[in-house]
């Protein structure tokens, strides 16, 4: 069996389609490319209007000054021939009208500058005297070149008549042509048309010529219109080109770099006044982090400082709070509110130091692998009790997740601890559901409550820190206000993102997820859906 070789599939359209797209991007990301397109497409539409007026114009006035010296030719020639036959005494034979039929012929031939002369008889009353019709065989009335009208208007009028027409050469071109007709007076014979027959080739050639250069002058217009534009623009877009490096580099963070500045016009007036911009950005933000370590300087060494009185203090509480039974009803209930605040307050340091340290850039992931189906159920196991205590159902669904990925259990149990809580918190007594799912590039948790939900506005701030949608509201689980921008800060060390949804009567939903190796990049869906499946139309946007 011969050996065989693979035929490559046609490509079809796909090296137009390849060429409309780089010229789309083009003309969306390039004003260079945009304007010099422009200004050629409309140099070309004004050099083609004016080029096919031009010659139209030099057509028609080549055709009528053609015109015009052919009927002059024609009267002229008519006109001596008609003097030399008035010269001569009337023909009374044959011989002598052939005479002067042929005098005239020639004068006609001579005087007219062509050489396509016929001449037919008016009167075709039978006479043994007059020539018959003759002259040049391209007029020969079989052709049917001189119409009915021109011969009717030659035969019964006295003047001159012409009309325009196709002339076909010997090797069977056609040309344009005209002829012009007239009478011509045979003494003793009577009236003949005469018609003359002459071509526009040199009017032609000479159009040909014109339009040739002026359709050569209009593509280097053209050209030279588009390099002028295309230079112009270069003049002018290199160094908007170069305000747009600069100020992309000093978004990324170089905040040293600056615009060479040249001249004195406009475009250095620009780079001026950007360089003065960027020195101020740079001053500012200079302040603003200088002022942003001292504050997170001052929380770190307060929360540190802190720690040591509070340990003594809650030492303090607790012996108090376990001597509760000896003392009376208000020391007691006093105990129990100091050691519950004490608590609170260790958690907000706790929390507050936590947040310092993301703000230093200092938190560091300790990866292990594990399962998030696995981790999560041993958080909703740890916090059904308190579930209970609100009246609220805990449920859980893992169709995904059970495979072991690369996480810190310790920071991934904290999110969760603290979006089941805010659910319980919010969740008006309703049962959650907690949905754990995976894909092959990531893993995800979902916890839907059928709360009372917040607004678009509020959804979008509910990540920062200290801030609560219902502040009237009273807090029955506790918290510092900071654990879900912690919680957030956590996705975001792993690579990964917390989204939340939530519509007023209808709950929350918050999902997170997480790469299944660390430094993977996410895809733009999770394996678990943002949008609940039990949310109504109304509550989709």
């Amino acid at each position: 069996m011969p050996p065989t070789s693979a035929v490559p599939a046609p490509s079809g359209g796909r090296g137009p389609l390849r060429t409309v797209r780089r010229v789309s991007s083009l003309w969306r990301g390039s004003l260079r490319f945009r304007t010099t397109l422009i200004a050629v497409i409309t140099t070309v539409v004004a050099v083609m209007i004016a080029c096919v007026w031009m010659a139209a114009q030099i057509q028609s006035d080549l055709f009528e000054s053609r015109s015009v010296q052919v009927q002059s030719d024609a009267a002229r020639a008519v006109q001596m021939a008609q003097e030399e036959l008035s010269e001569a005494e009337d023909a009374t034979e044959r011989t002598e009208a052939d005479g002067l039929i042929k005098r005239a012929f020639d004068v006609l031939v001579e005087q007219s500058r062509t050489s396509s002369v016929v001449y037919q008889r008016v009167d075709q009353t039978p006479s043994t005297i007059a020539p018959p019709d003759g002259g040049a065989a391209d007029l020969r009335p079989e052709l049917g070149l001189v119409s009915d009208g021109l011969s009717e208007r030659v035969i019964t009028s006295d003047q001159q008549w012409w009309q325009s027409v196709e002339l076909r050469a010997e090797d069977g071109t056609v040309n344009p042509g005209i002829i012009v007709g007239q009478q011509l007076n045979l003494p003793g014979v009577g009236a003949y048309a005469i018609y003359f027959g002459y071509d526009l080739v040199d009017s032609n050639e000479t159009l040909d010529f014109v339009q040739r250069t002026l359709w050569i002058a209009g593509v280097l217009l053209v050209a030279i219109v588009g390099l002028i534009t295309w230079l112009v623009l270069r003049s002018i877009a290199d160094p908007i080109i170069e305000v747009a490096e600069t100020s992309r580099r000093i978004a990324d963070g170089d905040l040293q770099v600056r615009i060479p500045v040249e001249g004195e016009d406009e475009l250095a007036a620009l780079g001026a006044s950007f360089n003065q911009m960027a020195d101020s950005i740079e001053q500012q933000i200079r302040e603003l982090a200088e002022l942003s370590l001292v504050q997170q300087r001052f929380v770190s060494d307060v929360s540190h400082e802190l720690r040591t009185p509070l340990t003594t203090i809650r030492l303090a509480a607790e012996m108090i709070n376990d001597q509760r039974e000896n003392l009376d009803g208000a020391m007691a209930r006093a105990a129990e509110l100091l050691y519950a605040q004490v608590a609170r307050f260790e958690e907000l340091l706790g929390d507050l130091l936590e947040i310092s340290r993301y703000d230093a850039g200092s938190v560091q992931l300790e990866h292990e692998a594990i399962a998030l189906a696995a981790t999560t159920e041993d958080v909703v196991d740890s916090m059904r009790q308190l579930a209970e205590q609100h009246g609220t159902d805990l449920n859980v669904v893992a169709p995904g997740g059970h495979t072991p990925v690369d996480m810190d259990p310790r920071r991934v149990r904290r999110v969760l601890r603290n979006l089941i809580g805010n659910a319980i918190e919010h969740g008006d007594g309703r049962s959650i559901t907690i949905t754990v799912d995976s894909d092959e590039t990531a893993v995800a948790v979902g916890v839907r409550d059928q709360g009372i939900g917040m607004t678009e506005e509020d959804s979008q701030r509910v990540f920062d820190r200290f801030w609560r949608a219902d502040p009237s509201r009273k807090r029955s689980i506790g918290g510092s206000g900071l654990g879900l921008s912690i919680a957030l800060g956590d996705a975001v060390l792993h690579g990964g993102r917390l989204e939340v949804w939530s519509r007023p009567g209808s709950g929350t939903n918050f999902v997170l997820t997480l790469p299944r190796g660390a430094g993977e990049r996410l895809a733009s869906t999770g394996p678990v859906p943002l949008e609940p499946d039990d949310a109504t139309e109304e509550d989709l946007p």
